[in-house]
């Protein structure tokens, strides 16, 4: 069981008459959301922004609140006052996310790499294929998490704080496939949330599902997910599959 309360054992989904990993076109590039794709943080995050948002007077379920882990804090601080008949400002939502993060650091000491991550990302660091870290997160937030995947060398990062808006838009992906210099259409982009999708989808990249996170496969799906799958192991064997990795 993972950090997030889920397993990651079960089996992949993908639409009806949808493709499957093998149908999926060759990529240039993957794209990798952090929290709960590669690292299990998901429970943190909840209990980070649950605390947060507590403290700043607005009182959520948890449940009601793990369905917006992945998207932009100051996107997520909004809907969750908004639902409460609350209008936060600007300067308003980025004290909740700058509170939420804090909180977020305390809990996440000793953060563990998801199955297969260390191995999928050390396997492409070695192969003709590109990879890169988008996430939501603020950059202070980030290296903690890196670090905990012991990668053979620090992988390109695009974080919130290089885009105005970050998921469920589309520009922290499509910031992320610049600054490696390819178009969206040749990325895949691989996550656990459906604001991960959703991004991955108005990008137009691939977008692949992996339940590792607080969203089961039929979510991801219904979200955008060509496919979802249970973990990145199933994701590496498909890449060795097609020789792209080792």
């Amino acid at each position: 069981m993972s950090d997030s309360g889920i397993s990651p054992g079960a089996p992949s989904s993908r639409p009806s008459g949808g493709p499957t990993l093998a149908d999926l076109p060759e990529p240039a590039a993957l794209l990798f959301d952090l929290d709960g794709t590669l690292v299990d943080t998901v429970q943190r995050r909840i209990e980070a922004w649950w605390e947060a948002l507590r403290r700043g007077g607005v009182d959520v379920d948890r449940a009601h609140l793990s369905g917006y882990i992945g998207s932009d804090g100051r996107w997520l601080a909004r809907e969750m006052a908004r639902e409460q008949g609350r209008e936060l400002d600007y300067a308003e939502t980025e004290e909740f996310d700058r509170v939420s993060g804090a909180i977020f650091d305390e809990l996440n000491a000793s953060p563990v790499p998801l199955p297969g991550a260390t191995e999928l990302l050390t396997a492409l660091e070695e192969s003709r294929l590109t990879f890169a870290i988008a996430t939501s997160s603020r950059p202070g937030q980030v290296a903690v998490s890196v670090s905990s995947l012991r990668l053979p060398a620090p992988p390109p990062i695009t974080d919130g704080s290089h885009v105005a808006n970050a998921k469920p838009e589309p520009d922290l992906l499509l910031e992320s496939a610049a600054q490696l210099g390819l178009s969206p259409e040749r990325c895949w982009y691989v996550g656990d949330s459906k604001w991960d999708m959703m991004a991955s989808v108005r990008a137009k990249m691939v977008a692949i599902g992996v339940t590792t996170g607080a969203v089961d496969a039929a979510g991801l799906v219904a979200a955008g997910a060509a496919v979802a799958v249970a973990s990145l192991t199933e994701l590496h064997a498909e890449l060795r599959r097609r020789g792209a990795v080792r």
